[in-house]
């Protein structure tokens, strides 16, 4: 049987006169888009914009969505109390899905950011209030979560489809969290490079840590991070190299 994958990146990321990233170019080697709900970056114009690309490319989209931090790109810790948390979520998929609604697009699945997903991969309750979020919306979207975390956990306990994605261009850590941003070794630079970081965990069918742990899991996406200025190199990369080691990429 051909393993199946799926190839993600965060778009829409721009901000007014303010532009981040290569979308139409990942687009076209991507299977779905995770599109900036205006929170953490993103703007209604940048919003639709990218919506009409994903369209024209064929690419499933979904909401990423944020704390609600655009000085901080989403990579501040917060804590604000669930109702205003879920609040928070349902009021960027309602946006991001009305825009789609207008282009004749579906939304398909749902992909939190930054600091909301390092927390609720750690935090069971914090994970809890996402997912509810997610189900209270719309039970049928799919929830993109980080292998081996809460929010994976989360996402199946509350009866979503839930996704486990790793990440090409970032390291981790023994238990299986992300290395933070603020180490020298949190991110895996070059095409090549995350690659060889993808396939030595596809291959395990684990994740591969830092310390050369391997911890068991499921792997159903693999992210690119947009804002990268290897993204697009490393998007063409892996896309071309994992359809010739026989993998089928397709959207979730």
């Amino acid at each position: 049987m051909t393993a199946r994958l799926n190839l993600n990146a965060d778009l829409g990321e721009s901000f007014g006169a303010w532009t981040m990233g290569s979308d139409a170019e990942l687009l076209a080697l991507i299977d779905s888009a995770n599109i900036a709900c205006g929170f953490h970056a993103g703007d209604p114009l940048v919003m639709r914009r990218t919506l009409q690309l994903a369209r024209a490319a064929g690419t499933g989209v979904g909401a990423h969505v944020a704390f609600p931090d655009l000085q901080g790109f989403g990579r501040r810790p917060m804590t604000l109390p669930p109702a205003e948390l879920e609040a928070i979520i349902l009021y960027q998929l309602a946006a991001l899905d009305g825009m789609a609604r207008v282009e004749g697009i579906r939304l398909r699945h749902v992909k939190p950011h930054g600091a909301l997903s390092n927390m609720a991969c750690a935090d069971a309750a914090l994970a809890r209030t996402v997912a509810q979020a997610v189900k209270t919306y719309d039970p049928t979207l799919i929830l993109l979560a980080p292998a081996r975390s809460e929010l994976y956990t989360a996402g199946a306990a509350a009866g979503l489809a839930v996704v486990a994605e790793i990440f090409a261009d970032r390291a981790y850590l023994d238990d299986g969290n992300l290395v933070p941003r603020s180490r020298p070794d949190a991110m895996i630079h070059g095409a090549a490079a995350s690659l060889a970081h993808v396939l030595a965990m596809l291959e395990a069918g684990a994740l591969v840590s830092v310390g050369g742990k391997r911890l068991p899991t499921p792997i159903g996406s693999i992210c690119v991070h947009g804002d990268g200025p290897d993204a697009v190199a490393t998007a063409r990369h892996l896309h071309d190299e994992l359809g010739r080691r026989g993998y089928v990429l397709a959207p979730l």
